[in-house]
């Protein structure tokens, strides 16, 4: 008997659960470990170039970023859904920064500095005769309202007038006016009620008065020249000088203007770029100067101009013998050339060598002293670094003069020694403190005052030793009343300091202005006039 056959039961295959793909995580921190390497080497290191450590933080940051977005895209192992989630993201953050931000310059230590997409600006225009006729005039023969040049009377941002009071708290400065001006890098200068400076409007570069109480525009010369990059910024760069009734501005493009100080009418007017040789067949860059030269004025034309002996000398940077420049100061004809360095971003002074006075111009390949009488070089001193030189050289006793550049190079004190009717100079010392990006320095009391590469300073005269180092300004600008520094900070802070070698002694500080101010400021008295490239306001400080 056969025994039935086994049914057969059909068994369900079983369903195998997907394996989980985990994210591959090791390269991200990989990366990440890289660049908190790279950020410690760059912050830890004993350089002194505060541009060059964030231009090298600037550039790992962006590849650190670029290889975590391939990373996460491509490497990861996350899932499609998110990885397509990451890409909208950042397409969609950057898309929405770029409709708010629009770039706009950098800081002094060349950090980008971005602006709303819609700020805009307005500007004040010339006032008509019956809203001028009520204001103040103040006497123009007044010493107390008087600061005729770049960096004070003497040149030296060392300025008379009353002593300040100090402290602001319980007597804050009071706001005189404040308002939107055009873009430029230039200061104020002051002759009883007209504060002038210069601007830029449009496709003009402009010399404007304004009434010193007020803020209210006197008058409005302007002239075609627009001078403009990204890193250096947008309008003239020059302070003008006021003497005897006459304004002297020069622009960006190499505009020489001598105005009636009482209306702005042209009495002459120069381009120094041609007079120096350098509008030739070549192709002309934006500063009017040759491609030739041209990496000698990558920031504009910037020479305040000197006025001395019945004439303006300026800048230009030319060669065979036209460097340096003087106009006679009534009809504007050339007085005499002399030199053949390229031009830096320095203006000259008058320094007293053993008992001759000369001009003394910090060009780019180093300082050159000129005779006031024909512009010939009567001596020089080479330091030629690939570096901008801006800050102005420093006139000292015992016929010695201090030079100071930023990006870390440091100053140096240089002894002018004479045999006969022959000069020479040497160095005395040179010291890694000190580096004057494009602020100018101050020498009381046998010690150095100013900001070291965005810090405030202090060394010894004699050696170049570090007497102190203290707060972070940023690139700013200083003048000295009496015993008292008066900052004018990268920010927009006005900040009050004891001039003292022994630690750095802040009094008193207020907000001046909202945005990067690299402007030189002026005192007038008991006004502050600061400006930068977007608003000007004046200041009565409070007097002791």
């Amino acid at each position: 008997m056969e025994e039935p056959e086994e049914e057969k039961v059909e068994q369900e295959p079983i369903e195998e659960s997907p394996v989980e793909i985990k994210p591959r995580w090791w390269p991200a921190i990989l990366i990440s470990a890289c660049l908190a390497i790279g950020l410690t080497a760059i912050w830890s290191g004993s350089g002194d170039n505060q541009q060059d450590r964030v231009l090298k933080t600037g550039g790992i940051l962006i590849v650190s970023f670029l290889l975590l977005i391939i990373w996460a895209l491509i490497f990861s192992r996350f899932s499609k859904q998110l990885r397509l989630r990451l890409l909208f993201s950042i397409i969609g953050a950057f898309a929405l920064f770029g409709a708010c931000f629009r770039f706009d310059q950098v800081s002094g230590n060349m950090v980008p500095l971005f602006e709303w997409r819609w700020a805009k600006r307005s500007l004040p225009e010339v006032a008509d005769d019956g809203r001028t006729s009520g204001l103040t005039d103040l006497d123009s023969n007044s010493t107390e309202f008087s600061f005729p040049q770049f960096l004070g009377p003497t040149r030296d941002c060392k300025t008379p007038g009353p002593k300040l009071a100090i402290d602001w708290k319980s007597s804050p400065p009071k706001e005189m006016w404040r308002q939107d001006i055009g873009a430029a890098w230039s200061g104020f200068v002051v002759s009883a009620h007209r504060a002038i400076t210069q601007e830029q409007r449009d496709e003009n570069e402009v010399v404007s008065c304004y009434h010193l109480l007020t803020g209210k525009m006197l008058w409005m010369h302007s002239n075609p020249g627009h001078y403009n990059t990204k890193i250096a910024g947008e309008g003239p760069r020059a302070t003008p000088a006021i003497h005897e009734e006459k304004v002297y501005a020069l622009g960006a493009t190499g505009i020489l203007n001598c105005l009636e100080l009482a209306t702005g009418k042209p009495v002459w007017q120069r381009n120094i770029a041609s007079d120096a040789g350098l509008k030739v067949d070549d192709e002309m860059d934006q500063t009017g100067a040759s491609k030739k030269r041209n990496k000698a004025k990558e920031w504009g034309y910037s020479s305040s101009p000197l006025v001395l002996d019945g004439k303006v000398i300026v800048s230009a940077g030319g060669e065979a013998g036209k460097s340096l420049l003087a106009y006679n100061l009534e009809t504007g004809e050339p007085t005499w050339t002399g030199g053949n360095s390229r031009a830096g971003y320095s203006s000259a002074i008058v320094a007293t060598i053993h008992g001759e006075e000369q001009v003394l111009i910090f060009n780019q390949d180093g300082l050159a002293a000129h005779s006031p009488e024909t512009g010939s070089v009567i001596w020089s001193f080479k330091w030629e670094v690939g570096v901008p030189h801006v800050s102005m050289p420093l006139a000292l006793a015992d016929n010695q003069i201090l030079l100071s550049l930023g990006y870390g190079q440091g100053s140096k004190l240089i002894q002018v020694n004479k045999e006969g009717e022959s000069y020479s100079a040497n160095e005395i010392w040179n010291s890694r403190f000190m580096k004057a990006k494009f602020t100018n320095l101050i020498s009381h009391e046998g010690h150095i005052y100013g900001l070291d590469d965005g810090i405030f300073a202090c060394i010894d005269q004699e050696d170049g030793r570090k007497k102190w180092k203290d707060g972070r300004f940023g690139h700013g600008q200083i003048l000295m009343r009496a015993n008292h520094i008066l900052i004018m900070a990268e920010t927009g802070e006005v900040i009050l300091i004891e001039a003292s070698p022994k630690r750095q002694i802040e009094l008193s500080r207020f907000g001046a202005l909202d945005s990067k101010t690299w402007n030189p400021h002026t005192l007038a008295g008991q006004y502050l006039l600061v400006r930068n490239h977007r608003e000007a306001a004046c200041y009565r400080l409070p007097l002791h």
